[in-house]
């Protein structure tokens, strides 16, 4: 029984980090198919509908809308979609520090 346990578990090892890639690779793909003019349907029906509004305001009568998904695999970065006047202005990856410094007195 023990000698079957090796092989199953490096197997499963291979094929957990082949589907990992394969989900950002699919992600990639989708970014390259984004284009800017796109409506926040267009953007969420290839990323996806899990996303944020991070913010909604009213400049000089353009209505600004900002949206955010969180980065897959990786949680420690965000993508930022804004919207002027519902159409696709511009979109930017930010990253969230792991760490923070603390300062002591």
């Amino acid at each position: 029984m023990k000698n079957y346990i090796i092989p199953f578990l490096f197997i499963s090892c291979i094929l957990t980090s082949c589907a990992s890639n394969n989900l950002a690779y699919m992600k990639n793909l989708n970014m390259n198919r984004l284009s800017l003019g796109m409506n926040i349907d267009q953007v969420s029906n290839l990323l996806g509908k899990n996303y944020v509004i991070s913010k909604k305001e009213i400049i000089n009568q353009d209505t600004l809308e900002i949206i955010s998904y969180r980065g897959y695999p990786n949680d420690d970065e965000v993508y930022l979609f804004t919207f002027k006047n519902e159409k696709l202005e511009k979109w930017e990856r930010e990253f969230i520090p792991k760490y923070r410094v603390v300062e002591q007195k």
